[in-house]
Formats: C-alpha cells, sequence, structure tokens
C-alpha cells in the first residue's frame, strides 16, 4: 500500500523560527487578498515562496528560494526524519480545546488508478498547472497537503506524543485560531515502523487535491525523460497524515448561496422546492443549524427573511438519476445539488453546476443570513457537515462528491515545513535503513 520515506526538512534558521507566526501563511487556495497584501509587506514571509507575486510567478519564488538558502534564511535538518505536527484549535460555542495529532513525511506519488492514495474531489485544470509549474521551477514543496489513514489501535501516536516533548517551535496562533507545533522524529528503527503501519493502509486525501496532482503531473513528466530508479526524491509528495480514527478530525460544513436564482421568484421557488421537499416555515433562522442537525437529506433555507426547514420526500430520492455510486447519491449535498440546483433551478449536470457562476460557497453560517440580508443573495441553504464515515465510503466506492463537500479544520499552514525534491538534496534518505520491502 502506501509507501512513505523520511525528508531532510528545510527551516527557518533558529533565529527567524523564534518568531515563526511572522513567516508562517495560509495555504494557496484559501488565502484572501486582504491577507495576502499583508504578507507580502514582510520579505521573509513564506508566502513569496507558495503564491509568489510577479509576472513570471515561478521565476521569482526560485530566485527568492536560491537567496534564502544561500544567505542560511532556511536551513537544512542534517538528519532525516518524519515531523510530528499537531494543531490545538477550539470551535465556536465549544470550551473544549480540540487537538489533531499527525505526522510530516514523503509519500509516494500515486496515481489514482493505482488505488493506494483515494481522492473525494474533482480538480480544476488551471489550478493543477499553477502548482506543478511552481514545483518544476523551484523544486520545493512549501506546505503538506492532509492525508489520512486508519489505525484504530492509535500506534503511531506514542512515538508523536514522545517527540513533542521536544517541539521545534511552535505558533502562538495562525491566521485561523489554531496552535500549531512541530517536532521530529530521526530514529531508524520508529521511522520503520511508521513505514510498515502504512505500507499496510491506503491514504485518503482530505486536502490539497491540486497541489498531490501538480506532483504527479512533474513526477510523469521527470519519468517520461527515462533512466529512472522510481527513488529520486522527485517521486515522493509532502503530506501531512492524520488518524481518520482520531475524534479531534473535525469537518466543518460549508453552505450554498444562491447569488441569483436562475430567473425564478422567490413564489416560484417555494413552489417548485415544495414538490420535493417537505417545506415548513420556522420562526428564527439562527435555529437553523440546530433543527436539521443529525437529520438526513434535510437542509435549512432562508429566503427573503424567512426561514423554512426542508426535508427531502423518501419517494423523490429515486429521481436522482445522476451516474455515480450509491455512497455519492445517499449524501446530503448531492440530493441538494440534484433537487435544488438542477431540477428546481435547471442548472442540468455536475460540470455545468461546477462552471456555474450563481452559487457561492461559505463556512460561516452567520455570513449566509447577512448577506441574503443585504441583497449580495437571493437565499442561502444550510446544509449539515459531511461526516468522516461518508469520507470513506464514497472514497472506497471510486467516485467523488460534489464541490465544496468537505472543509477539514484546521488547515495546514504554509512554511512550517519546507520540503525540497530536487536530485541533490536526497542525501541519504533512501539508505537500506529506511527501504521497507513490498509485498
Amino acid at each position: 500500500m502506501a509507501e512513505i520515506q523520511p525528508l531532510r526538512g528545510w527551516r527557518y534558521n533558529p533565529t527567524l523560527s523564534a518568531n515563526i507566526d511572522e513567516y508562517v501563511s495560509p495555504l494557496f487556495d484559501v488565502v484572501s487578498a486582504r491577507q495576502r497584501e499583508a504578507l507580502y509587506r514582510n520579505p521573509l514571509n513564506s508566502i513569496h515562496l507558495s503564491v509568489p507575486q510577479a509576472q513570471d510567478p515561478a521565476a521569482a519564488a526560485l530566485a527568492r528560494l536560491q537567496e534564502w538558502q544561500a544567505t542560511g534564511i532556511l536551513r537544512q535538518d542534517q538528519l532525516p526524519g518524519i515531523y510530528a505536527y499537531y494543531q490545538y484549535f477550539r470551535l465556536p460555542g465549544s470550551g473544549r480545546e480540540y487537538c489533531r495529532k499527525g505526522f510530516m513525511c514523503h509519500i509516494r506519488a500515486y496515481d489514482w488508478a493505482e488505488n493506494v492514495v483515494l481522492r473525494h474531489e474533482n480538480t480544476l485544470p488551471a489550478s493543477v498547472n499553477d502548482r506543478a509549474e511552481l514545483l518544476a521551477r523551484t523544486q520545493l514543496q512549501t506546505s503538506a497537503t492532509h492525508g489520512l489513514y486508519r489505525d484504530e489501535d492509535f500506534e503511531l501516536e506514542a512515538y508523536l506524543d514522545e517527540a513533542m516533548r521536544s517541539p521545534l517551535y511552535e505558533t502562538e496562533e495562525d491566521y485561523q485560531g489554531a496552535r500549531d507545533v512541530l517536532a521530529v522524529i530521526q530514529n531508524a528503527a520508529v521511522i520503520r515502523r511508521f513505514q510498515e503501519v502504512l505500507g499496510a493502509r491506503q491514504v485518503i486525501l482530505a486536502d490539497g487535491h491540486h497541489r498531490y496532482e501538480g506532483s504527479l503531473a512533474y513526477r510523469h513528466a521527470r519519468a517520461a525523460a527515462g533512466n529512472t530508479t522510481g527513488h529520486e526524491p522527485w517521486n515522493y509528495h509532502l503530506m501531512y497524515l492524520t488518524n481518520a480514527a482520531a475524534d479531534d478530525l473535525r469537518i466543518l460544513a460549508t453552505h450554498r448561496l444562491l447569488l441569483d436564482m436562475n430567473g425564478l421568484s422567490s413564489e416560484e421557488m417555494l413552489g417548485r422546492l415544495a414538490e420535493y421537499f417537505t417545506v415548513l416555515p420556522k420562526e428564527d433562522a439562527n435555529d437553523l443549524p440546530e433543527i436539521i442537525a443529525g437529520k438526513r437529506w434535510a437542509f435549512g433555507l432562508y429566503l427573503d427573511g424567512q426561514a423554512y426547514k426542508l426535508r427531502l420526500k423518501p419517494e423523490a430520492h429515486a429521481l436522482l438519476n445522476w451516474d455515480t455510486t450509491d455512497e455519492v447519491k445517499n449524501l446530503d449535498l448531492t440530493v441538494l445539488h440534484f433537487f435544488v440546483l438542477e431540477k428546481v433551478l435547471g442548472i442540468v449536470g455536475p460540470d455545468n453546476q461546477r462552471a456555474w457562476p450563481g452559487v457561492a460557497y461559505v463556512r460561516n453560517f452567520t455570513e449566509c443570513l447577512q448577506r441574503v440580508d443585504r441583497g449580495e443573495a437571493r437565499a442561502a441553504f444550510i446544509v449539515n457537515e459531511v461526516t468522516m464515515t461518508e469520507v470513506e465510503a464514497v472514497c472506497h466506492s471510486g467516485a467523488v462528491m460534489p464541490p465544496k463537500s468537505t472543509f477539514f479544520y484546521p488547515k495546514t499552514i504554509g512554511g512550517f515545513l519546507f520540503s525540497s525534491i530536487a536530485g541533490d538534496e536526497a542525501g541519504n534518505l533512501f539508505a537500506e535503513q529506511f527501504q521497507v520491502p513490498t509485498a
């Protein structure tokens, strides 16, 4: 199954690491324009490598990387290791502090057809090309994608906890309110045990599909030149792996805002919805998340200042005729996209829906209501979060979810650890002690 390898990470030098909060950055696909402008003002922030600002972005990132390496801003660890990465966070309305435990390593960049790394969403070609070009020029991975393995025995957590007794550094609070802590495991026997555990498992890609496919594209391009051993660093991808069995793995809901209703009036919208849903007016829109919580195929609707609870009529589900698996058809979001976007609004098929500019994806419930009240959107559809069980079922069925189905929280951050895939960076990473025989 999944082959993982240790790496000699590149990190900010000890003086800069003491203030690591000043140099980390959000992932390229979640950083807002306002955040970017603030981060660009710091000439040493990692955003200059992950989201370079120039006419030729990849060239600018390469020039800056070479400068930082030459001047000691970034230094490479002497020994290969697996990097323990913990994220401490709280959720709104909860007094509990969660700790998502995981580790960063290199994983072989498997093609989807190999059925080792499994995806749950499709990607946009333009975004993949952007990531592949940046990787090809810099041969540097600035942030880890997020993968999930399942281990009900939680064997690896003991090693991670031990490493965390001597952290390398930590943030006070990152852009999303989490506290990030990094440590390293360099014991060859322990690393081999990590390899053995992952070698018996598949990995579900939770977050970072575009970056992963960028690595795949670069690997294919390099392999096409021939004369390869299969162990060159460019065969591998930087991934943050967490245990899907842990209850600190949180997936947040992503609600749907209708920016327009494709020519329908509010009355027409409600009338068409009533063909497929039981539509019940509710007194207070703020109660919608609680009203639908835990209920299958149930949604909140906020339209013209009025709240409604929607629940699909049981007999209507048989009309869902998209060519996909039962695991996907049973998802709340598939029901929403089919019956609301296709049957009610006339936006036919997943491809047309992905391209339709009339829908926006918003995680903050209050923002949904406010944008409707301000006239920035016509309606808000409030949804339940997807469960880890549903994610695993869809991935193992070989299908993908509707767009923006999952938001694994918190996100990993950029600049905490850099990974080089340049040929001369390999050192002794692939020495015999780190090779696990394939079955």
